[in-house]
């Protein structure tokens, strides 16, 4: 099987309010801005990115109690934004405070 996996924390820039899909699943769209270290090419590189992610479901019932400025931890996969957007949005499985 092939791997589509990530784990990344960072602090919530941008928060939509609960929605739902009209199947009637939750919703909660976000951003997430992220600032690292990370080991490359023998050296340490800073890394600074801002990730748009979803939490559908469960997910989204939890993300739907936090609040911008919040640091989190999120666990996820990468997928295309639409179909006609090859852009990659996180789909969220877990998000913890940290």
């Amino acid at each position: 099987m092939a791997r589509n996996q990530v784990v990344i924390s960072g602090e919530l820039v941008a928060l939509e309010s609960l929605r739902y899909t009209p199947s009637g699943v939750a919703r909660v769209a976000l951003t997430l801005s992220h600032t690292s270290q990370q080991s490359e090419a023998n050296g340490l590189r800073q890394v600074q990115c801002e990730v748009n992610a979803l939490a559908f479901a469960q997910a989204a019932d939890k993300v739907a109690k936090f609040a911008v400025g919040q640091n989190v931890i999120v666990r996820g996969f990468l997928a295309q934004q639409s179909i006609r957007s090859r852009q990659l949005v996180l789909h969220i499985n877990d998000i913890i405070l940290e």
